[in-house]
């Protein structure tokens, strides 16, 4: 799943969607998925998903 930048394969979108869905945030995601906040963030709004509030 470290693919900084890159392609979101189909286990980094079904692990965001399953982080998001239970509440994590979008910076707690970003470092599980070593990505950047940014790209988190975006991936997110292609999907129609509202992240989870920064605590």
């Amino acid at each position: 799943m470290n693919s900084v930048g890159g392609h979101w394969n189909y286990e980094a979108v079904q692990a965001l969607l399953a982080m998001a869905r239970e509440g994590v945030p979008v910076s707690v995601i970003s470092l599980k998925l070593k990505r950047s906040i940014m790209e988190v963030r975006a991936k997110l709004d292609d999907l129609g998903v509202t992240p989870a509030a920064e605590v």
